[in-house]
C-alpha cells in the first residue's frame, strides 16, 4: 500500500462530523443512523461492560482513536483527515440516585446512554484518483456492533470490522474491495487492534482496487440486460439451494433493488444514457447508493458484495460470455 508517499511532520487535523454540513446524499450510510461527534462518544457515553466480571469493553471512542493513531504513524502528521461518525440503536440508562424516578422527570445528568452500533470513516483527501470525472478519496473506517457480542458473559475476545478503500466524493458512496475489508477482526485489547489494523493496511492493494473500478468504465449493459438483471436479482432468493450454489451470491434486498431501478432512471450522476445503456461504473454506484439503507452491522459486507458482483459482471463482459443474471 502506497500510503507513505505523503509529507511528514505537523499534526493531524480531524474535522469532526459535528462541523460538517450533510445535505441528503452526502452521508456514507443512511439507515436509521444519527451523526455524532468524537467528543460526544468520549464525554457523554458510558462504556458497556461484560456483566459477569464487570470488565470493560473497548469503547467506540477507543476504537476510533486507535485507528487514528495508526493513520498518524503511517501517513505522517501533516495529513488532513475528515471524520464522519454515525451511530444507531441508543441504549438508555440512569444513575443509581435516579432509580424509581419517572422518565419524564429525569434530569440530563441523571441519564446515561451508549450506542449499540457505530460506524465511522476517516476520509483522506490528499490520496485520490479520478474515475469518469468522479473524485474518489482514500478512506479508512470501521464498524462496532455490541449486538454481536455476548455482554452477559465474562470478558472475551471482541469483534470489530475495519476497512480501507475509497469514497466517491460525488455521493459519498463507499467503494470497498474484498482485500480492503476485515469483517471479523477479533482482539482482546487496543494494542492487538492496532496490530490488526496495520496488517490490513499493508495487505490492501490500492492500485489493483483502482484498476478494477476503472475497468468497469469499459463495459456497459443495455436496457434489456438491465431489466434481466433486476428480474434475476429478485428471483435469486427464491431459488433452490442447489441452484444457488451455481450462482453468484448476492446480499442486496428487494427494497434496495427497487432503489437501483428508480436511480437508473432519475439519478443525475449515475443514471442510464439516452439509449438506455449504463456502464458498469455507474451501475456499481447505483448499488453502493442503495446499500446506504443497510443497518450498520451489515453495511460493510453488503458493500463489498456489491463490488464483487460488479467485478463478476465485468469478467463476463470482458470474455463476451453469457451470464445468468443478464440473459
Amino acid at each position: 500500500m502506497e500510503l507513505l508517499a505523503l509529507p511528514q511532520n505537523p499534526t493531524i487535523e480531524i474535522v469532526e462530523d459535528s462541523k460538517i454540513v450533510n445535505p441528503s446524499k452526502t452521508r456514507f450510510i443512511e439507515a436509521n443512523t444519527l451523526q455524532v461527534s468524537l467528543s460526544h462518544l468520549k464525554e457523554d457515553c458510558i462504556i458497556p461492560v461484560f456483566a459477569k466480571d464487570n470488565e470493560t469493553t473497548i469503547s467506540h471512542y477507543s476504537f476510533i482513536n486507535t485507528v487514528q493513531e495508526v493513520l498518524h504513524e503511517i501517513l505522517g502528521s501533516n495529513t488532513q483527515l475528515k471524520l464522519d461518525i454515525r451511530v444507531s440503536h441508543v441504549i438508555k440508562g440512569r444513575i443509581p440516585s435516579a432509580i424509581g424516578k419517572p422518565a419524564k422527570e429525569l434530569l440530563e445528568h441523571e441519564k446515561t446512554i451508549y450506542y449499540e452500533r457505530m460506524a465511522f470513516v476517516f476520509e483522506i483527501p490528499e490520496i485520490y484518483e479520478i474515475i469518469n470525472g468522479n473524485r474518489v478519496n482514500l478512506c479508512v473506517g470501521g464498524v462496532r456492533a455490541y449486538n454481536q457480542e455476548n455482554l452477559f458473559s465474562k470478558k472475551s475476545i471482541e469483534k470489530f470490522k475495519v476497512f480501507v478503500g475509497f469514497q466517491n466524493t460525488v455521493c459519498t458512496n463507499l467503494c470497498i474491495s474484498t482485500d480492503g475489508l476485515k469483517a471479523d477482526l477479533r482482539v482482546g485489547s487496543t494494542m492487538e487492534l492496532k496490530e490488526k489494523v496495520y496488517e490490513l493496511f499493508h495487505s490492501y492493494d490500492r492500485q489493483s482496487h483502482l484498476n478494477t473500478m476503472k475497468a468497469m468504465l469499459n463495459y456497459s449493459i443495455t436496457e434489456e440486460e438491465f431489466a434481466h438483471l433486476i428480474g434475476k436479482m429478485k428471483m435469486y432468493n427464491y431459488q433452490s439451494k442447489e441452484v444457488k450454489k451455481q450462482l453468484f451470491p448476492i446480499s442486496i434486498t428487494d427494497t434496495q433493488i427497487n432503489s437501483i431501478v428508480k436511480d437508473y432512471h432519475t439519478d443525475i450522476d449515475f443514471m442510464k444514457s439516452e439509449d438506455g445503456t449504463i456502464h458498469l461504473w455507474n451501475l456499481y454506484n447505483l448499488f453502493t447508493e442503495a446499500n446506504k439503507s443497510t443497518y450498520i452491522d451489515l453495511n460493510l459486507e453488503r458493500n463489498a458484495n456489491a463490488y464483487e458482483f460488479l467485478q463478476y459482471l465485468t469478467s463476463f463482459k470482458q470474455n463476451n460470455a453469457r451470464c445468468w443474471y443478464l440473459y
